[in-house]
């Protein structure tokens, strides 16, 4: 039961990509990594985008 939980895991996770992004934090004034899960086709249009 598990085997098949992995594989399609495996198959429909190669649609997104980890997107890492560097953000200033407006308390303290350093820099803070937020990461997040984005599909392959708006990938462009997150970065572009601000937070």
């Amino acid at each position: 039961m598990a085997k098949k939980v992995v594989a399609t895991l495996q198959t429909s996770g190669k649609d997104w990509a980890k997107v890492i992004r560097m953000v200033k934090s407006p308390k303290t004034g350093s820099y803070i990594f937020t990461e997040d899960m984005v599909p392959h086709d708006k990938v462009k249009e997150f970065l572009a985008s601000q937070k």
